[in-house]
């Protein structure tokens, strides 16, 4: 089999158009042509008055070899790759102790599985509740202003990327398509099968719980075992002849699990349980993440300054930005998961805090665009001296958001044109926001540092050069963005276990290894594959 890359053509082509294409690119008769299937399935929008498709295309043709050979030089015609999943272990009969998993967002989720899959038989410790429980308990912030701590966007079956627009596409490198293995178990579980074709797949919310739920039932019919509601207090960590090992974990209600290979999938918002590990000595340092805004336009703004007279389109779809720009104060803006045709949702997990995030459907059909307007920061300069001082951080701008909207769990927010123009809001304009449980017109230069304020005023008009509007006066700005990602590293080696304590395996976004859906799941394979390679020698 060939894999075709680079087949272009006109945005709203013949069906037909692709076969021909095939048979042009090869230089074969139409009978040589045995069969194809589109791998991969993208839109070059760079001219909006000649928008192209762009195809990936796996191609069965007979005389393949003498086809790769006349097309030796041509690097967008190559052997098909392999991308089937193998397993690097399989469990040993009458396995002492069963590996443990903490988390079950995409990271834990995907490590359960796995060493499921290869018979360990893993358990799976969630402080959080099942995930229909835990939506009931998210509606509640957003339509009561009823916080449960424990049960909320960030805490609770799926992880936080259950409350996001469901984007499956990322920027790791990925030699060993372990993508393709997360995808097809995406598909497997309810997913609608084009997300193993588009080249930026998502699946919004209300799919992800039913996929979730789906994956839960095969990681139990495998022998996985859920424990929900249970949230490890502490780590037994023995110390012998100057080396560390974890010998169990102490649960909330007072049990103990005696475990020497526990996969750490904790997201990046299990701050107690960052503050445990660092006080129990395992190796935690501070790392990069970025503080912001929500921004909010009509969507139909956004289409049509990407798309053109085509906007609407349905091959299209909603459009999505990626913008950024470098300050003159040497801060760097950029937007941060784009929700095309979505909501900007209360994300906090703690009380009296205030963080916001954004969230689509699969149709992606809400009247607002949203996305995270951050600014990069770092350890050294912004909050140094200490491995948790990142979480100090993010605490107090986001206590200063609760207060700035009323200590009601309303979100502070205000106008592009305002902000701008250094002025509070004292009302809304056109573009009403999507927050919930409710946005409060104030000023939001009292939210975050001097220099990330005075950074977003420089970057706005910078990005409304690329798109028309986007420092339309009745914008609208919501904060705060502080969730970007963990502002810790749980460090770990080559083997995958932490620098300094043998049996814990830091994995995921939580413990610095990841960004998203797909980079947190495929960092749990890898993860899983090294405890299953650990405990059984291979």
């Amino acid at each position: 089999m060939l894999r075709l890359t680079e087949l272009k053509l006109p945005l709203g082509h013949e069906e037909a158009a692709l076969p021909a294409a095939i048979l042009e690119r090869l230089g074969v008769p139409a009978a040589d042509l045995i069969d194809y299937a589109v791998f991969r399935r993208a839109h070059d929008a760079r001219r909006k008055a000649a928008i192209l498709m762009v195809y990936t295309v796996d191609v069965t043709v007979r005389g393949e070899a003498e086809v790769l050979a006349r097309l030796s030089g041509d690097r967008n015609v190559q052997p098909t790759p392999d991308m089937e999943y193998r397993h690097v272990a399989r469990a040993p009969e009458g396995l002492a102790k069963r590996p443990v998993v903490i988390g079950a967002g995409p990271c834990g989720l995907f490590a359960g599985l796995i060493l499921a899959e290869m018979g360990f038989r893993p358990i799976i410790l969630e402080r959080g509740k099942v995930v229909r429980e835990r939506t009931k308990d998210t509606w509640g912030l957003w339509r009561r202003s009823e916080l449960n701590p424990e049960s909320n966007v960030q805490f609770g079956e799926g992880g936080a990327g259950t409350f996001s627009d469901g984007k499956l596409y990322s920027q790791v490198k990925d030699p060993r398509f372990l993508s393709r293995k997360v995808l097809t178990e995406f598909v497997a579980a309810g997913a609608p099968p084009e997300i193993l074709t588009e080249a930026h797949p998502h699946v919004g919310t209300f799919r992800l719980v039913t996929m979730v739920e789906a994956m839960r039932e095969k990681v139990e019919a495998l022998g996985g075992e859920y424990r929900f509601q249970h949230k490890v207090e502490d780590f037994d960590i023995i110390e012998e002849g100057g080396h560390r090992r974890l010998h169990g974990l102490r649960l909330h209600d007072g049990s103990y699990i005696e475990a020497d290979h526990v996969v750490l999938a904790l997201g990046h918002s299990s701050r107690d349980t960052f503050q445990t590990l660092y006080d129990r000595g395992v190796h935690v340092e501070a790392k990069p993440f970025s503080l912001g805004f929500r921004i909010e336009h009509p969507q139909s703004w956004i289409d049509r300054a990407r798309f053109g007279t085509s906007a609407g389109h349905k091959d299209l779809g909603a459009a999505a930005y990626a913008l950024s720009h470098h300050c003159s104060n040497g801060r760097s803006v950029y937007s941060f998961c784009m929700c095309p045709g979505g909501t900007v949702v209360a994300a906090t997990s703690e009380p009296g805090r205030v963080v916001t995030n954004g969230m689509s459907q699969y149709s992606r059909n809400e009247r607002n665009a949203n996305a995270g307007i951050v600014v990069g920061i770092e350890p050294e300069k912004d909050y140094p001296g200490h491995p948790l001082a990142g979480i100090t951080l993010q605490r107090h701008w986001e206590s200063r958001a609760f207060e700035a909207g009323g200590g009601t769990y309303a979100a502070p927010g205000q106008r592009v044109g305002d902000f701008l123009a250094g002025r509070p809001s004292t009302a809304l304009g056109e573009i009403v926001p999507s927050y919930r449980p409710g946005v409060t017109p104030t000023d939001l230069s009292t939210c975050l540092p001097d220099f990330a304020i005075a950074a977003i005023r420089e970057a706005l008009p910078a990005f409304a050069r690329q798109i028309p509007g986007f420092d339309d006066p009745d914008a609208v700005l919501t904060g705060v963005e502080t969730r970007t990602s963990s502002p810790v590293r749980i460090t770990r080696g080559a083997d995958f276990q932490s620098l300094n304590t043998a049996g814990l395996y830091p994995a995921g976004e939580g413990a610095g290894y990841a960004g998203g859906i797909l980079s947190a799941s495929i960092d749990g394979i890898k993860v899983a594959e090294a405890v299953a390679r650990s405990m059984t020698g291979v």
